[in-house]
């Protein structure tokens, strides 16, 4: 039973993300979906959470954005995940355990922003260190539930075992990045109030979270402060050296750019926005770091 209800949540996930983006608010979590006339709710007040009809082992594990629990990621590149408290054997901690055991597949749920949250699913629990109360969170992708449900991996090789290592480690890597990007973004246009900070712009469709240091860059922080809130075409201008942002917060517009002749699109759309002040958060912790904007405003005079 339990594995039709997680395969059924997955199923709904996969709808949900059509739907709205991979990018979900909470409310629909917690309301989840209806099977056989009961509610499965995939988050609940706790962190590791297990519907009532579930015997032990949870169907998802959440980070709260700027929640008590700070996760973090190994040397080997894949996610630790916090115990519930201090104590190993607490009934939440023991149900993860139990998913590790028997190669349970789980759904994380990573807060980006209050209220939002980026689903990932499969993932596994490879590993338990009391010491540090944490657990080993690999992802994986879709042929692992199959797996998990054929039983087929209790008699892997220790060659496919390895395989199966190196695997979890890339598609974990690569799910890493994107928690990274997606992240990045949503709280820079959650700082700017959801629109370009060059001309207002506020249909979230159309908006990026320029990097002010380029993320290449050691200094290329996924911040806020090292971020602006742009609409494509401004993104692009920024990127290209077309307009730059002095540490006072003003709009610099390249100055063969300014004196060029072309369509409404460039006379209103760039040429209009010379030395008119940028948006800013209304959190002044939250305002771009003015040495970033220095160290990239020296590259824009030099373009």
């Amino acid at each position: 039973m339990e594995e039709i209800i997680r395969l059924t949540a997955f199923k709904w996930l996969e709808d949900q993300v059509r739907i709205h983006g991979d990018v979900l608010p909470r409310k629909l979590l917690e309301q989840g979906f209806e099977f056989r006339g009961q509610k499965i709710t995939l988050v609940g007040p706790q962190g590791i959470w297990k519907p009532k009809i579930f015997e032990q082992i949870p169907i998802s594990i959440t980070t709260v954005a700027g929640g008590p629990y700070d996760d973090a990621f190994s040397n080997e590149g894949f996610l630790l995940y916090r115990y519930r408290g201090t104590d190993p054997k607490h009934r939440d901690n023991v149900g993860l355990r139990e998913a590790m055991r028997e190669q349970t597949p789980l759904i994380y749920f990573h807060g980006i922003v209050r209220g939002k949250y980026l689903a990932v699913w499969p993932v596994f629990i490879i590993g338990d260190d009391p010491g540090r109360l944490s657990f080993t969170v690999a992802v994986d992708d879709s042929a692992s539930i199959h797996e998990h449900i054929n039983k087929s991996s209790e008699h892997k090789s220790k060659i496919a075992e390895t395989d199966m290592y190196f695997k979890r480690k890339y598609i974990t890597s690569t799910i890493r990045q994107r928690l990274h990007q997606k992240t990045f973004r949503e709280r820079v246009l959650e700082a700017y109030r959801e629109q370009c900070a060059f001309c207002r712009l506020k249909h979230t469709e159309l908006l990026d979270a320029a990097h002010i240091i380029p993320d290449s860059d050691k200094l290329g922080e996924p911040t806020v402060s090292n971020g602006l809130s742009l609409c494509k075409i401004h993104h692009a201008a920024f990127d290209s050296n077309f307009i730059g942002v002095s540490p006072d917060f003003k709009i610099i517009v390249r100055e063969d750019i300014r004196w060029e002749r072309d369509g409404p699109m460039l006379k209103y759309g760039i040429q209009q926005l010379h030395d008119k002040r940028i948006i800013l958060p209304r959190n002044r912790k939250l305002w771009p770091d003015q040495a970033r904007l220095e160290t990239r405003f020296k590259k824009f005079i030099g373009a």
